[in-house]
């Protein structure tokens, strides 16, 4: 079987192919040459994957599925949330993660959630899975791997960020990971 992923990150694609273990032949929006803008208008997770996936999937006439990830962090009230890719206004993960400790700077209460929401648009129909990994904000940058907040967040039950993680001891319980299981079990 073969889905066109809705992204150009190929960080997200990499993560993606080592999860579905060959079982699913992914394409991203790069491989298939479409660089047309999506805008991401939506007010929640659910709604931004769905309008990636939706409109793609129009577009180019295949099955298509479009994730919207983010952080979410108790004490900001829900922030970055939507806006992670963008939240320091730059598009940069380190002015993003600065942001943000900038902001946790003089907080103890760090709880916070990685989420994923995949929309699969299959046959012309919306599917959702989500997963969610809790975990906590550290006070500093720890680790070189994984990307985006990555380096500042430790997932409850660990003791390393996800950036100190191996790219498999990541997968294994990240909140990309949880989703695609899900979507894996619907394709199967």
């Amino acid at each position: 079987m073969e889905l066109i992923f809705a992204t150009h990150n190929q960080h997200k694609v990499d993560e993606l192919q080592q999860m579905l273990k060959g079982r699913v032949l992914i394409q991203s929006l790069t491989d298939i040459d479409f660089h047309e803008d999506i805008e991401e208008s939506g007010k929640t997770f659910d709604e931004n994957a769905y309008i990636k996936a939706k409109s793609i999937s129009e577009k180019i006439n295949r099955n298509v599925f479009a994730d919207d990830s983010g952080l979410v962090i108790e004490a900001l009230n829900g922030e970055p949330g939507i806006f992670s890719a963008r939240y320091a206004g730059t598009g940069n993960s380190l002015d993003n993660i600065a942001k943000v400790l900038k902001k946790l700077e003089n907080e103890e209460h760090r709880k916070a959630y990685f989420i994923t929401v995949i929309c699969l648009i299959f046959d012309g129909k919306a599917h959702f899975f989500e997963g969610k990994v809790w975990g906590n904000i550290t006070k500093e940058i720890r680790g070189t791997d994984g990307f985006g907040y990555d380096p500042i967040f430790v997932p409850e039950g660990y003791d390393k960020t996800f950036a100190e993680m191996s790219a498999d001891e990541k997968n294994n319980i990240s909140h990309r990971y949880l989703a695609t299981q899900q979507l894996i079990e619907f394709l199967s």
